[in-house]
This record gives structure tokens, sequence and C-alpha cells, in this order.
């Protein structure tokens, strides 16, 4: 592997414009192709096998109009004294309602509801599925908030979910700025900061282009884009600020350009393929959530990370090549004469009190994460937005004047295609629950036969007790009624799609997170040739992820300085984060993970020494990891940013695990525990050990115990230049 990678980035750096003028060429075809001939992404949220999704898929196939989405205006007198029961307000909300009648694929308008108390007016309207729908129908709804009028007009619903989107490129923007200062700081030099920024931002437009022209192969939700771009931007900077570091450090001995970069590619190219190839495989393990737009998402993000793999392995190795040596040209100001001083003698202080360093790491880490015993999984409404979002103030109308489950009503859809005779039984039943607030009479579809009913909550969306009602109407009210008749009776409708589809996450979540370990623990085994170092790792990456969620419980629950990131409100962890989160999280620890121990084994087969190997790997990667995490956490943090709840959940939980993991875990934990542990560190059964086996960034011993690499060695002859130690050749 190694070999083939050191040829590779040997070739890019020969060639660089052949390599480049490549990647343009697929770049231009795909932009263009996805311009041309581009699908949709889609706004799917739902689960097979789920009752909510049989709902969906009885009123669907029976072409019923509360299959679609829904969209509601909300109106309340600008007089504070006023009521809409006054002639001159009924008049103005019949215009508001029958220009909403005329915009562009509006199935049906409802009649105007008033609230009890008169200020507040609800007028519902209803859009088909959306497939049949695009983002200017939602920009056409705005329009009415323009209308001449003596109404305060206010939009929300299922519109504003399908369709709605925060500043573009604002968090992008924010987190690249953060990102080139950092860069600065690490390099010295603009050069050097400018390429891991340029290819990554090169990647991110080819993947995210892409997208458009993979849903002709599966359907992909519109959110993947922004996730993707969260995590594709982090780890495209990242593996390119690995590479270049490795690469200067060769250049500094004295290595000739092509040289120094086929070395670097493989060296820390390998510890990239292994990194990104691992975010792959956890991100793809999304599968075993039998979610379709969860699976779907997570093979949209693993296309985008895999092509900043690509791009590290070929079109950086190509822009090394050249810029040559003046990839530390134009300083902004002088590198230490040596770097790596401050970081060895933190590890060699952790190595001195490895036990009281691993005790109260340890201790801290559980402490941190206890409050996910207080976790509690729920879907974030419109209640949960900015107040200066139109949708959070027309949700603060419905429910001060209709009740909070007016802002989630329970879509019920009945088949009587055998028995038409339960709609009245069931609609009494169900108006009688003490969990119901009201319920609009049954509208029946004799030809399709298919019966729905609309059910308002006496609570609102993200309430435990809706959720309590969702359950018993299933459970107790429709087997009471339909206990002798053929037909049967389904909860949809959002609310009850939302809790679903969280409850069957929570499910598989287990089996997820075991099958991620397991496949993580196989990899690192056969990597490092140790059995405990993949434990180690694999209990450390528990802990921090543990650690993150905690840190999301006392934030998004327990409000602990939620007014630091904008949150109006507590909320819910919205189902599907954990899960997720666990799988980007998982993959993301595996670089900093495999790029420290990396370094670590080299030393240790090279001495075979273990104390002065893990000091030698913290000093040699200290501030390399320092600064990826740096980048990944600003990247994270400006998502966090956004207003949407959701952004917020992944780019705070994000940013807090990467935060975790790069210094209390690896430049706190991981050397203690190395140093603890000795040399059973890279204990591995007899049985196990029978076969060689190339490591990441190892050097494989030959039988005299000389270190080989797999590749010549080619240093430029500068006058009193010698070889370094450890490049022997056999």
């Amino acid at each position: 592997m190694r070999s083939n990678l050191y040829r590779l980035g040997r070739y890019a750096a020969r060639r660089p414009w052949v390599v480049i003028g490549a990647w343009l060429v697929v770049a231009a075809l795909v932009v263009a192709a996805s311009g041309a001939f581009g699908k949709k992404l889609e706004e799917s949220f739902g689960a097979p096998g789920v009752d909510s999704q049989s709902a969906t898929d009885l009123l669907s196939a029976a072409g019923a109009d509360q299959a679609g989405l829904t969209a509601q205006v909300v109106v309340t007198p600008l007089d504070e004294e006023a009521t809409l029961n006054l002639p001159e307000l009924r008049a103005a909300m019949t215009r508001v309602q029958s220009t909403a009648a005329s915009l562009p694929h509006v199935l049906e308008v409802g009649d105007p509801v008033i609230s009890p108390d008169g200020r507040v007016g609800l007028i519902r309207l209803q859009y088909p599925v959306l497939d049949k729908l695009e983002p200017s129908d939602l920009k056409q709804l705005k329009t009415l908030t323009a209308v001449a009028s003596p109404l305060r007009i206010e939009l929300g619903g299922d519109l504003f979910s399908a369709f709605e989107e925060g500043p573009a490129g604002l968090s992008e923007a924010f987190g690249l700025i953060t990102a080139m200062v950092i860069l600065l700081l690490a390099f010295g030099s603009i050069i050097a900061m400018g390429l891991p920024i340029g290819m990554a931002v090169f990647g991110l437009v080819l993947a995210i282009s892409s997208l458009s022209l993979v849903t002709y192969l599966i359907e992909l939700p519109s959110w993947a884009p922004v996730l993707g771009s969260m995590i594709g931007l982090g780890v495209g900077i990242d593996y390119a600020l690995l590479i270049v570091t490795r690469h200067r450090e060769y250049l500094a001995r004295g290595m000739e350009v092509e040289e120094s970069v086929g070395r670097a590619v493989a060296t820390a190219g390998q510890a990239v393929l292994f990194a990104g190839g691992t975010v792959v495989i956890a991100i793809l393990g999304l599968v075993v959530a039998g979610v379709p737009f969860m699976t779907a998402g997570g093979i949209a993000i693993s296309l985008i990370v895999l092509t900043m793999v690509l791009a590290s392995l070929t079109l950086l190795p190509a822009f090394l090549g050249l810029v040559g040596h003046w990839i530390n040209r134009l300083r902004v100001r002088r590198m230490q004469a040596s770097p790596g001083s401050g970081w060895q003698r933190w590890a060699g202080h952790v190595s001195r009190h490895a036990a009281a360093y691993a005790v109260g790491a340890t201790v801290l880490l559980l402490a941190l994460a206890a409050p996910v015993l207080a976790l509690r999984v729920g879907t974030p409404d419109e209640g949960t937005l900015p107040v200066q979002r139109t949708e959070r103030r027309a949700y603060d109308l419905v429910a001060a004047g209709f009740g909070a489950g007016s802002n989630g009503p329970l879509v019920i859809a009945v088949d009587v295609s055998r028995d038409a005779s339960v709609v009245q039984p069931l609609f009494k039943a169900v108006r009688a629950d003490r969990g119901i607030a009201s319920v609009a009479p049954p509208q029946v579809n004799t030809a399709a036969g298919v019966a729905t009913l609309i059910a308002v909550p006496t609570t609102g969306p993200q309430d435990d007790a809706t959720m309590t009602t969702v359950e018993r109407l299933r459970a107790e009210v429709f087997p009471s009624v339909l206990r002798d008749s053929p037909a049967k009776a389904h909860v949809g409708g959002q609310t009850a799609t939302q809790a679903d589809v969280g409850a069957k996450v929570n499910d598989r979540l287990p089996w997820f997170i075991g099958a991620v370990i397991l496949l993580s623990v196989v990899l690192l085994t056969v990597v490092f040739r140790s059995v405990v170092v993949p434990l180690k790792a694999a209990a450390m990456n528990l802990l921090s992820i543990g650690a993150s969620f905690g840190v999301m419980v006392m934030i998004f629950q327990w409000g602990w300085a939620a007014n630091l990131i904008g949150l109006e409100s507590t909320i819910p962890i919205l189902p599907f984060i954990p899960m997720f989160m666990f799988a980007v999280v998982f993959g993301l620890s595996m670089d900093y993970e495999v790029f420290l121990l990396s370094r670590i084994r080299e030393e240790y087969v090279r001495t075979g020494d273990n104390t002065p190997s893990v000091v030698h790997g913290i000093t040699t990667t200290g501030r390399v990891i320092t600064s990826a995490a740096l980048i990944m956490i600003a990247v994270f943090v400006s998502f966090s940013l956004a207003d949407d709840p959701t952004a917020k959940m992944f780019g705070l939980g994000l940013a807090t695990a990467v935060f975790i993991d790069a210094t209390i875990v690896r430049l706190v934990l991981v050397p203690a525990l190395m140093k603890l542990l000795g040399n059973a560190n890279w204990w591995m059964p007899a049985w196990l050990n029978r076969r060689p086996v190339t490591g990441v960034g190892v050097m494989l011993p030959d039988i005299a115990g000389t270190a080989v690499e797999p590749y010549p060695t080619r240093v430029a002859r500068h006058p009193g230049h010698h070889r370094p130690r450890g490049d022997r050749i056999g």
C-alpha cells in the first residue's frame, strides 16, 4: 500500500498539470451536468414499517390531499384592542384567503377559524406531495405577508420545513476564515496555508455538485449538502494539513520536492486513507438503522468524504509539486527552531504522572457523560426558532389562540374499504380521548375506501404527553372500536412520523454502535499489530462521544449557556442525531488516533522502547493535532450559529466531541495509559501474529532488525548533508 501511495505522490508532483487538468475536466463535466440534468434533493422523513408510514401510504394510494404538505396562514389585528369579529377585519381575512387560494399548487384553502378570544385567525392551505412542489412555492407563499392589510400576517407549516434555507454560505465562510487564521499560525506561510484551503474548497464544490446526479441512483435528503459541507470542509482541510506538515518536514531534511511529496503521501497519506476510510465505513453503517433517509444521507456524506480523501492523495500532491520550495515563501512569521519542544515537555510531564492523569481524565469524561442518563429524544418544533422568523411568530399565535396542540395535528387514516360503518364510532372515540382537544368532521373517500380524521392534541408537538396520546390511540382507542371489524386505522402526520422514526432509530442504536466498534477494533488490530491498542481506542472513543452527548444535554435540555448560541428555549435532542453523531464522531476520532499512534508505532518499531516512543509521538503530532482540531471546531461551531436548532445540535455536538477527543483523550489519556501499559500496548496473540502486515506509517523490521521502507531514499545532495537516521534501506 505504501509503495503504491509513494509512486502516486511522486507522479502527481512530477506531472502536476496532468493531474490538475484531469481534476478540472472532471469538475467542469460534473458541474455542467449537475446544472443541466441534476435532480432536486428530497425532503424525506419517514421509515418503512412504522404506523405513521402506513398512514401516509394509505392516503397517497387513495390520492387524498392530506398526504401532501400543508401551510398555515395566521392573522391577528394590528390594533391590539380589536378582534376579528369586526366586519372590516373579517373582510380583510377573506381577502387573504382568496389571495392564498390563487397561489400555484394550492389544492384547498380551509375556511378561516377564529380563536375563542377573537384575536387569532387560522387559514390552512393544502398542497400536493413534495415531488410536485418547488422552492418557488414557498416564495409565492411568502408574498402574502406583503399584502396591504389591517392584519398582521404570519406563516408556518410543512412548506417551510421542506424548502426554507438559512443564509447561504455564511457558516462556511466563517469556518473558512477561521481555518485560514489557524493554518497561518501553524505554517507561518501564506502559500502553505492556501494549499489546504484551496484543495478543500475545490473538492467540496465538486462533491456537492455531484449529489444532484447521484439522485438518479438513490433519493438523497435535502439536508445532506449542509451536513456534508460541515464534515467535508473539516476533514478536507485536516487531511491536507497532515500531508503538508509531513511534506515540509521532509523538505527541511533536505529531500528533493518530488521525493518529499512521495514520502509524505506514503506516510501521512496512508493515515489519511485509513482515517477517511474509517469515516466512510462508520457513516455507511447508518444502514443498520433501517431508515432510508438516514441511509441516503450517509451515502451522500460518505461521497463527500471520499472525494476529500482522493483530492488529498492526488490533487494536493500536484499542488505541492507545482509550488515546490515556494511553499515556505510569503511568510507572515518565523517558525520556531524546535516547534515540538513544548509538546515534548508536556508529554514527558504526563508520562511522569501517568496514573494521576489517567484517573483524572477518566473521572472528568465520566462526569461530562453522566447527563446522558437524562437524555430525552424528541423533535424541536417551530416554537424553538428565533422570534425573528415568521414560523415562530405564527406558532406562538396559534398556541395562544387555539392551544399548543394546534401546531401539530394528528392525521388519522382509516381503511374503510371493507367496513365504512366504523367512521362515526371511531370519530367519537378519538374525540373522547383525554389527550385530544378536538377532531374535525371525518372526510370519507368512498371510491378509494379511505376516511381521514384530523385530531388536535391538547399538548404541543414536542411534549412527551403528545407521544403518550399517539401510543394510547394505537394501543387502546383503535382496538376498542375496530376489534371486530376488518377496517384498519393508522396515526400519521408530522408529529407522529417524527416520533416513530425516533423510536425506530433508538431501537437500532445499540446494534449500530456494536457494529461500528467491532469493525474499528478489527481494522486497528490489523494496522497496528496489537489487540490492546484497538480495545483501548474503542473505550476512549466511547468516553469522548458520551461526554459530548452529555454536554448537549446540559445545553439543549437544561439550558446551560444556551443564550451563547442563540437558543430561544430548551429542546429535546432530535431522535436521529445520536446515531448520526456517533457515526461521524467515531470516524473523525480515528483521524487523530491513527495519526498519533502511527508516529508512536514508528518510533517503537525503531527503538523498541515504549515510553520514549509515546513522548516522540506526542512531540511530533501535538501541534498538528491541535491545529487540525481547532480547524474542525471552527467549522463545526460556525454551523451552531445558524437559526435552525438542528444545525445548532450538529455543529455544537461535533465541535464538543472533537475538542474533547483532541485534548483530554489524545493529549492526556492516550499518553498516560500507554505509559502505564508499557510494552503490553503492542501485545498480539501468537495465532494472530503469524504473517507480517504493513501498518499505517510503520517501518517494518527486516530479519536483521534494520528499519526499512518499501521505497528508495532520494535525498538532495548538499554539502555536509547526512542521511537522516531511520532512512536506511535494505
